[in-house]
């Protein structure tokens, strides 16, 4: 099994359905150049057969973009899958992302189709899709709710029919970690011919659960996550991008896996995402909120200021030693001011010698006076380490901490 996790961004399709987050095509482009640069897998660029704005946004996002995949969403029927292929025109790495509902409340109140008759839908659907490309990703709606056994009997069918990818959403966020990572392992396990396809998760945020979910599924052999930037989406939202990558790069020793998600991207993208669907990152939003990595608690404070000292002791030890060269500068500028023989030496032999004899002839003062920089002494040259015979040579001498 590959330990490296495919980052699939739904942000202009998923995402997009967040209440308020409508974006326009130019704005589409330019998010999807920024993901591009982000460094994310695919890009689901919309549901072509939606409307005629989500199908030239596909169209136009499947031309601009190069070096990342590009996905248009299908249900499982031939009309919607020829208009996904037609938006995808022009890709350079396309694929064709069907989906059907795969639990008993989906399959009896919504499709009204027996589970022999969800079986051959999807199994014609990404038949028809593979024709087009080899790049066909199929989708279990509510699988969260799905019967395992039936999962494992449609994957089973699809794989064998083209499909290359397998998603396992939580669709309405009812899943919990430990059930939902144990329902990824079974189906992975008991799917025969698993070993031909990427096992994929996609998870709502309705318990708050999502990254969580997406997490333990990718600890349980899921090699795909369906994220969205800042966790936008239906409803309470989807998983995160910038949460889920974060948390396999800084704990590796707990998932022992990576992707290729540019670190120093993630807050221009989130950032850019706000900016578009005129909504402000929260504050406390993981990973890329101002309060992120700010620190009100003093005992944290303490804490942080500690380890700052430890960490850092050698920049410290710098800083108080220039600290004392600027001292120390300061005390030789206020004695170039009284001190004739350091204000431009060298001199020429018959000036030194004036201006030593001149020295040599002012009068002692009955008490010595103390210096007004800060205790300088008042001694002549001499005490410097000058003398007539050792005069200062090609300026200042060179100040030693």
């Amino acid at each position: 099994m590959s330990n490296r996790v495919i980052i699939f961004d739904t942000t202009l399709r998923d995402g997009e359905q967040s209440p308020g987050a409508t974006m326009n095509l130019q704005e589409k482009l330019r998010m999807a150049r920024q993901l591009e640069s982000l460094g994310v897998d695919v890009i689901e660029a919309g549901f072509p057969a939606s409307s005629v704005g989500d199908f030239e946004a596909v169209h136009a996002i499947a031309n601009a973009v190069t070096d990342v995949q590009v996905a248009a969403l299908a249900r499982c029927n031939k009309n919607d899958i020829d208009r996904a292929w037609q938006a995808l025109n022009g890709a350079r790495n396309p694929r064709i992302h069907v989906f059907l509902a795969t639990s008993p409340i989906h399959m009896e109140y919504k499709l009204r189709k027996t589970p022999d008759q969800v079986v051959e839908m999807a199994v014609a659907a990404v038949r028809h899709a593979a024709k087009y490309t080899n790049n066909v990703e199929f989708s279990a709606e509510d699988a969260s709710r799905s019967n395992p056994d039936f999962l494992v009997r449609v994957f089973t069918e699809v794989i064998n029919a083209g499909a290359t990818t397998i998603n396992v959403p939580d669709t309405v966020g009812y899943a919990q970690p430990d059930e939902y990572g144990k329902l990824i392992k079974y189906v992975i396990e008991n799917t025969p011919n698993s070993h031909k396809a990427v096992f994929s998760v996609h998870c709502h945020d309705d318990l708050g659960l999502a990254v969580a979910n997406s997490l333990s599924a990718i600890q349980n052999g899921a090699r795909q996550a369906e994220v969205t930037l800042c966790g936008i989406g239906e409803r309470a939202g989807n998983a995160s991008l910038e949460e889920i990558v974060m948390a396999m790069k800084v704990r590796p020793d707990v998932y022992g896996v990576d992707c290729g998600i540019q670190n120093e991207q993630l807050y221009p993208a989130c950032r850019l995402l706000s900016l578009i669907i005129g909504r402000p990152i929260a504050a406390n939003k993981a990973i890329v909120g101002s309060n992120a990595f700010a620190h009100e608690s003093g005992i944290h404070q303490d804490g942080m200021l500690k380890t700052m000292r430890e960490e850092h002791g050698a920049i410290l030890s710098t800083l108080a030693k220039l600290e004392k060269r600027i001292a120390t500068l300061q005390q030789l500028e206020a004695s170039i001011a009284i001190n004739p023989l350091v204000v431009q030496p060298p001199y020429p032999p018959e000036e030194k010698q004036e201006l030593s004899q001149t020295w040599d002839r002012a009068p002692e003062p009955a008490e010595k006076p103390s210096s007004p920089f800060g205790g300088l002494s008042m001694d002549p040259p001499s005490s410097l380490g000058y003398s007539d015979d050792n005069p200062p040579k090609g300026g200042l001498p060179e100040l030693k901490l």
